[in-house]
């Protein structure tokens, strides 16, 4: 008979997602403002203007994404950790934390995510993997759903980038 997992593997990504988040949420919209001199010389071929990000941005963006996250967690706290977006979440969580060190690696330097990549994300997606096997869960997920993370961190950012854009008034916005 398979075991109960804790809701602290399910409930848990979030709560990792929340702490990671907080370093991204600190540090993402200075960083490439405050290291692009040192980046376009390193990769001019980047278009390091288009990266950089208002603090708002990345506020709406954490926002959206906390979102996605949430209902990731939710969706594997009611199947037990068998939902595959939970698991292709969880999936994908840990690849976003080799991504950062591997940020760091290229750039040669702290990139944001990098302090809490090897503390927090890694070793929780490790630690939840090896529950939900200990458990009996059958792993669901497929390679093919952690290509959804690109589209999903871009639609992020996209979103964030439409509802955070200077509007221009019109005319008729008059409220006189």
């Amino acid at each position: 008979m398979m075991g109960q997992v804790p809701k602290t593997v399910t409930w848990g990504l979030l709560a990792a997602w929340a702490v990671h988040d907080a370093e991204e949420l600190a540090t993402m919209a200075g960083w490439v403002r405050d290291n692009r001199e040192r980046l376009e010389e390193r990769f001019p071929q980047v278009p390091w203007e288009r990266l950089e990000m208002s603090q708002r941005h990345v506020n709406v963006a954490i926002g959206l994404m906390a979102g996605v996250i949430a209902g990731a967690a939710a969706d594997g706290a009611r199947t037990g950790g068998r939902s595959p977006l939970f698991q292709t979440v969880l999936a994908g969580f840990g690849l976003h934390g080799l991504v950062h060190l591997a940020q760091a690696a290229i750039t040669r330097g702290y990139t944001p995510g990098l302090v809490t990549s090897p503390l927090v994300v890694l070793p929780f997606a490790a630690w939840a993997w090896r529950r939900l096997k200990a458990e009996g869960v059958p792993v669901r997920g497929s390679t093919a759903g952690l290509l959804y993370f690109p589209v999903v961190l871009g639609g992020v950012h996209v979103l964030a980038h439409l509802l955070t854009r200077p509007r221009r008034p019109r005319k008729d916005d008059r409220w006189f």
